[in-house]
């Protein structure tokens, strides 16, 4: 079957064996290496919001989520359903699999937003009676307990007695006979106790020889007093045995009447183990969850960056070279991508890596690319790859490639017609199909009449076709149907070296005469090349050299600019941070000031009450000593009372944008009231009133109250001191208001997958101004990342953890500009 043989082409195989590592137990890998592809889009989706799920399961490192103590016992149920007998360790893993299996149900159904998961385990049951009582009768080595019946603790005190009475009579007969033993020792010879006797004293003890050592010197025999001691012992030893027998049937019994459930059981295990494989292979490729596209209706494929699986593979762990991503962009108005370039410049290693995440994304793994991975869900993948040359069915390279086209191309008739019987039902979405050098392996001129033959019908006839070809006349397809796209692998004049990078819109030129020259080939036999070539094709070659510095100088203008774009955000980063730090030293200056001021005050009134204190002592205070008094106060005055007086410099305009200070917002003022010195102003859909005192103007201007300061000529002297007037200095806090709009759950979350979530989230808020942050407490990594995050975010004025009641360290509010 073509599709079988488009696995082994794009070496499938090879990424379920490594898929099949990151499984925790046998059926897992068992399941890993024979992977199915799903037939249906709604299968896919399925798969991958398990994948997604067991993700956000395993980045909570106090999940529990372990699959320790399971096992394979697909055999055992097999042998319980027909009658047989399992063994003590059979069973005791049948019941430390019941208990994995319900300890990550406990951690599924703890979850908030794992609905397939808990879908896959609705109906699943694990027997704890029937685990508990194996656990019972069965210890950890796996052996029958003398507490899993009456009668069998009775017959194992029996042996256990009879052990004794045979081991004591022995020891009598030993130290009796010192000299007529080998060694003074007890042992066994099958189930009977003997001694090592001489056979020079063979007749000093009388019984039963059961051995003769090797030389023939010591015969090892059951003297004969005990013979009758170790026949009961045997009897009642099979006795033991009959009665463990009996207890490993019952329950073997029980197993079998829930065989059904156990099998059920069993292979939702495997379900977990396969999605825990994927997403733990998932993230080893940092990989990203794919977004199907309809590409039929108009939306682009997307592939950033991407990377051959295989191929990081043999980077991590074969100590491999490392990995040069490529960028798959098509418009869904191509039909057909024909990609050329030089020999072992990665064509043929573009087309795998298409094919094989494709496959990827059917199965439900990550895409080893950057967000977003967008792709259409094709209902089946073709690929004709390689070299078909085969002696033994006289077939040249040429033959075997035609043969393979013509299964690919019938093929897509049969899902053609099953489309149209389906009346266009979701899961037929298109084909893919792969073709390596199209049209190789015979004269250039047919096999080029070939090539374009077959891709204007796959143009016609399919969704999406990818080529690679040596053929230069299939580069000018383009120019005249817009259904096909040109794209090729970059070459290295310099060194001779493909660089491996994909460029699209580009085709390939021929480097063969470049390279011959830059070999050494004499130039009269480079010039006569290029004349038998032609003027037009080195014209086309010149047009594409050009085409391909203007794309390399635009790389470089645009790598300058991200770099600027860099450089910028780290300037402006640091400026905030510094104008932030002189902000906070501009409070704690004004803090120290008004500390200050407050002593002074202090020490002013002290010092009044002390003068007032003196003129109260005397009965009848004169007007010399009145003067003296007004004189104090004056001095008193002019040291404390001068340094107060502030004039009031800033006052908001109708109209200007100001900054709140509570809450950190850029607000416009609507109206004031300069009487009860306050104003209304608003700030995204929000309206509010506040005082002049906790606004300032854009550039740092502040309202300050006049502090009302009485004259100093017209203080007068009061018999009776006033009461202390106490100064309170109220802050103002932060004025929040919470709502859905403003308000992100991201636990769970790995930190590269919350930021795109965040950055919307951010944007929805902007009008309100602030954003609550739900991250979880856990280890704390998650609040860290998000931190960092806000951090660096432009929109981010500043952000601060919630109160205790509402959320405390779990919870994170950024304030917007």
């Amino acid at each position: 079957m073509i599709e079988q043989e488009t696995f082994r082409l794009l070496e499938w195989q090879r990424l379920c064996e490594h898929l099949s590592t990151f499984a925790a137990t046998k059926l897992g890998a068992m399941a890993s290496n024979n992977l199915l592809v799903p037939s249906s889009v709604k299968d896919t989706k399925y798969l991958l919001a398990q994948t997604k799920e067991v993700c956000d399961i395993e980045i909570n490192i106090n999940s529990n989520w372990s699959f320790n103590g399971i096992h394979d016992i697909g055999e055992s149920i097999e042998r319980a359903k027909i009658g047989g007998i399992l063994n003590g360790n059979e069973l005791l893993n049948l019941a430390t699999t019941l208990s994995g299996v319900r300890k990550l149900r406990r951690v599924i159904e703890e979850q908030e937003n794992a609905t397939t998961l808990q879908e896959l385990v609705n109906d699943l049951r694990t027997f704890p009676e029937l685990e508990q009582e194996i656990h019972y009768c069965i210890d950890d080595r796996g052996e029958i307990t003398e507490r899993a019946s009456p009668q069998l603790g009775e017959i194992r005190q029996k042996i256990k007695t009879l052990r004794n009475k045979i081991q004591q009579t022995l020891q009598g007969i030993i130290q009796r006979n010192t000299n007529a033993l080998q060694e003074p020792v007890v042992t066994q010879r099958g189930d009977r106790f003997v001694l090592p006797v001489k056979a020079s004293h063979s007749g000093q003890i009388q019984g039963i020889v059961h051995d003769t050592s090797t030389s023939g010197v010591t015969l090892y025999l059951e003297p004969r007093v005990i013979i009758e001691l170790g026949n009961k012992l045997q009897t009642t030893r099979n006795q033991e045995k009959r009665e463990e027998e009996k207890i490993l049937r019952q329950l073997t019994e029980k197993v079998a009447e829930v065989w059904e459930d156990l099998e059920q059981l069993l292979a939702i295990a495997t379900s977990l183990d396969l999605a825990t494989a994927k997403a733990r292979y998932s993230v080893w490729l940092n990989g990203f969850p794919p977004e199907f596209v309809d590409f039929r209706e108009g939306e682009s494929i997307s592939l950033r960056q991407v990377r051959h699986p295989l191929l990081v593979w043999q980077e991590k762990q074969e100590q491999g070279r490392e990995v040069i991503p490529i960028d798959v962009l098509i418009n869904p108005e191509t039909r057909v991508v024909a990609i050329t370039g030089p020999n072992t410049g990665g064509k043929t290693v573009t087309l795998k890596t298409i094919g094989i995440v494709a496959l990827m994304a059917k199965v439900g793994l990550f895409i080893p690319a950057q967000y977003p991975a967008q792709i259409p869900w094709f209902n089946s993948i073709l690929a004709d790859i390689g070299d078909e040359q085969s002696l033994e069915q006289s077939l040249s390279t040429f033959s075997g490639h035609i043969r393979r086209i013509i299964r690919i191309i019938d093929f897509l008739h049969i899902i053609n017609f099953s489309t149209l019987q389906s009346k266009g039902e979701t899961n037929s979405t298109g084909s893919l199909v792969l073709l390596d050098e199209v049209g190789a392996g015979t004269d250039p001129n047919e096999g080029t009449a070939i090539a374009i033959a077959i891709l204007k019908y796959l143009a016609e006839n399919n969704l999406l076709t990818i080529a690679t070809t040596h053929y230069g006349e299939l580069k000018s397809l383009k120019y005249n149907d817009s259904r096909f796209e040109n794209a090729s692998v970059e070459f290295d004049d310099s060194t001779l070296q493909p660089t491996y990078k994909l460029l699209w819109g580009i085709p390939g030129r021929s480097n063969a005469i470049t390279i011959a020259q830059r070999l050494g080939l004499p130039l009269d036999i480079v010039a006569d090349s290029q004349e038998l070539v032609g003027g037009f094709s080195h014209d086309v070659n010149e047009l594409i050299s050009a085409l391909e510095n203007q794309r390399r100088e635009q790389e470089n203008k645009h790598k300058q600019a991200q770099d600027l774009l860099s450089k910028t955000e780290l300037f402006y980063q640091q400026v905030e941070e510094k104008a932030s730090s002189l902000q906070a030293r501009e409070r704690d200056l004004k803090l120290k000031q008004e500390q200050e001021v407050q002593k002074l005050l202090f020490d002013a009134k002290s010092q009044i009450a002390q003068v007032i204190k003196e003129l109260q002592k005397k009965s009848d205070p004169t007007a010399k000593d009145a003067h003296q008094a007004t004189e104090t106060l004056t001095k008193i005055g002019d040291r404390f009372l001068t340094p107060l007086k502030v004039k009031s410099n800033y006052k908001p305009k109708v109209g200007e944008r100001v900054r709140i200070l509570s809450i950190g917002q850029t607000a416009e003022v609507l109206t004031i009231d300069e009487d009860m010195e306050q104003l209304s102003a608003r700030f995204g859909i929000m309206k509010m009133v506040i005082p002049f005192t906790d606004i300032e103007s854009l550039d740092g201007k502040r309202f300050e109250k006049v502090k009302t300061i009485p004259d100093k000529t017209k203080i007068k002297v009061n018999k009776q001191q006033s009461k202390q007037v106490n100064i309170i200095k109220t802050e103002s806090k932060p004025i929040n208001v919470r709502t859905s709009q403003n308000t992100i759950d991201i636990r769970g979350k790995r930190v590269h997958l919350a930021e795109p979530l965040l950055e919307k989230a951010i944007a929805n808020a902007t009008e309100i101004g602030s954003l609550w942050i739900i991250h979880g407490k856990g280890t704390g990594s998650l609040r860290t990342g998000v931190h960092e995050f806000l951090t660096n975010h432009p929109q981010v004025t500043n952000f601060e953890l919630a109160k205790q009641d509402d959320g405390g360290a779990g919870v994170t509010v950024a304030f917007l500009k």
